[in-house]
């Protein structure tokens, strides 16, 4: 009986997430939603944040298991399936130079962001999640390094809100400095800087086609090679902070956990899913399908995420994660402007 109760419980909980989520997915449609190329992702992450500052403490506590269900578990689902969205045919397609400038900006931004939150002594696993979403794919990389991490909610909220702000910002302004010449490159050039700087995949898309057809399609495939890379980023992760963990002074429980490599076996079959696609044995029809279903269920996760942040923890956190957002956009903006010019041949 109390099992069933339980269960009951937690079926409520992912029922609230589940109808957020629909939620997301019809404001996302909304005319100036879209302008703003918002994902229901993100809108879910604003929905989840209104109810925590809100209507959060007139639910049953009862309900909370479902709702971090909807935050681990339902995530990993995600993190998996979003390799349906790649192949290894579209890391071939855009050549060394582009593969290339996505490994340095991934690995500058990750150690530069992890150095720069040292200077600025900030929290470490803010800093982490933060320069993990802007190296590798905005939102959903953050999400995938939560799964290692294992931060408190806010701090992942707070992360994927300085991914949303930056990002957005370059939407915007990319198509606005190639135009006026400020961005001195070639149509090729321009899409592997856009794919290979920018944020989140929706970012990449709308800068792209304010630029063109010819820079949108390159720019989203240098966009989803990063994207590749979150499952390696994962694992080097895992055993970094296993190692930090194991090397440093703790309490007694702390130390019970010492040492331990979280082995992100989400991240394997990200990878796999990937392998998988590359075969091309599913009818388009229904990797399509299975996309959206995706973009659902990460939609969720988000949205489960938000509803463990009120606005007084983002206080707490301070300006510090978006001035360490600000800085390594600064990077990604210079520094990946010259990168490209160096390495990607006149094209």
């Amino acid at each position: 009986m109390v099992l069933n109760e339980q269960r009951s419980n937690v079926l409520h909980g992912i029922l609230l997430i589940v109808l957020f989520s629909f939620s997301a997915f019809y404001i996302a449609q909304f005319e100036f939603v879209k302008r703003l190329s918002f994902s229901p992702l993100i809108v879910g992450i604003l929905l989840g944040m209104l109810y925590a500052n809100s209507l959060r403490n007139r639910l049953p506590e009862t309900w909370v298991p479902g709702i971090k269900f909807c935050s681990k578990q339902v995530l990993r689902l995600g993190i998996i399936l979003y390799g349906f969205r790649l192949t290894f045919a579209q890391v071939m397609a855009v050549g060394l130079p582009a593969i290339l400038a996505d490994t340095i900006i991934v690995v500058v931004t990750l150690l530069l962001g992890v150095g720069l939150g040292r200077l600025l002594k900030m929290d470490r696993d803010t800093a982490l999640l933060t320069a993990t979403g802007s190296s590798i794919c905005g939102a959903a990389a953050v999400l995938g390094a939560e799964g290692v991490v294992r931060p408190e909610a806010h701090k992942t909220a707070v992360a994927v809100s300085t991914v949303v702000i930056f990002g957005t910002l370059s939407m915007f302004l990319y198509p606005v400095f190639w135009r006026s010449g400020m961005l001195d490159l070639t149509p090729g050039q321009m899409a592997v800087y856009t794919g290979s700087t920018l944020h989140e995949v929706a970012h990449v898309v709308g800068a792209g086609n304010a630029m063109g057809a010819e820079i949108a399609d390159t720019a989203t495939i240098t966009k989803m090679i990063r994207v590749m890379m979150l499952a390696p980023v994962l694992v080097v992760m895992s055993v970094a902070l296993a190692r930090r963990k194991s090397s440093a002074t703790s309490t007694a429980k702390e130390g019970e956990r010492g040492g331990r490599i979280t082995i992100p076996w989400f991240a394997f079959g990200f990878l796999a899913v990937i392998g998988f696609n590359s075969f091309d044995l599913l009818p388009q029809a229904v990797v399509a399908g299975i996309n959206d279903f995706d973009t659902f269920l990460l939609t969720m996760a988000m949205t489960a995420l938000g509803t463990e942040t009120n606005f007084q923890k983002f206080k707490q956190a301070g300006a510090k994660p978006f001035l360490l957002a600000a800085l390594l956009y600064v990077w990604l903006l210079v520094g990946g402007y010259f990168l490209v010019e160096y390495l990607v041949p006149l094209c």
